[in-house]
């Protein structure tokens, strides 16, 4: 295990990844980060679709007109949804959600890479909600936030160099 701070300085968004399966051990403690992950008000109202189906990731890669495609050589899809009548933060605990999971993923030595799809669709006017609830069968009172692709990383990729760090985007406020 990383210390937190080079864990964070070595995330990268993977979009390779080898043909070797994620294991039922790894998934458990992927979901694990997610479900404990902090939530408005403790509701713990995220929702999660799990897909390793090949045909199915491949579907979902086309959900989007742009930055999915890579997805289609993913093992492993986790969709992350949220009810928006039941929870006005689902957004952001789906967020929080996602992210604890990617860190849960390169703790264990996984790449993984957050997929846009809330807002998102194809040139025909679908919705790429609607067009993963199509391919999954997903209940009608979800909307889909994102999709991680994770897997074992085809490549390496450097940490994040401290120079790039944009510190003149924080602002301090002291009482001095």
């Amino acid at each position: 295990m990383k210390d937190f701070k080079t864990l964070v300085q070595c995330r990268r968004s993977h979009r390779r990844f080898t043909d070797r399966e994620v294991s039922a051990e790894h998934l458990q403690l992927i979901l694990r980060a997610a479900l404990m992950s902090p939530t408005s008000m403790g509701r713990r109202n995220w929702h999660f679709a799990i897909v390793d189906n090949k045909r199915d990731i491949e579907k979902m890669a086309d959900a989007k007109e742009m930055g999915s495609q890579f997805m289609k050589n993913a093992p492993l899809a986790i969709v992350v949804m949220g009810d928006p009548k039941s929870n006005d933060c689902w957004v952001e605990d789906g967020s929080i959600a996602a992210m604890s999971m990617q860190y849960q993923a390169e703790d264990l030595g996984l790449g993984s890479c957050w997929i846009q799809m809330r807002n998102r669709g194809l040139a025909d006017g679908h919705t790429a909600n609607e067009v993963i609830h199509g391919i999954l069968g997903l209940p009608e009172n979800l909307e889909v936030l994102c999709v991680l692709a994770i897997g074992h990383p085809a490549d390496e990729l450097k940490p994040q160099s401290e120079d790039d760090l944009k510190w003149e985007n924080v602002i301090i406020k002291s009482d001095d």
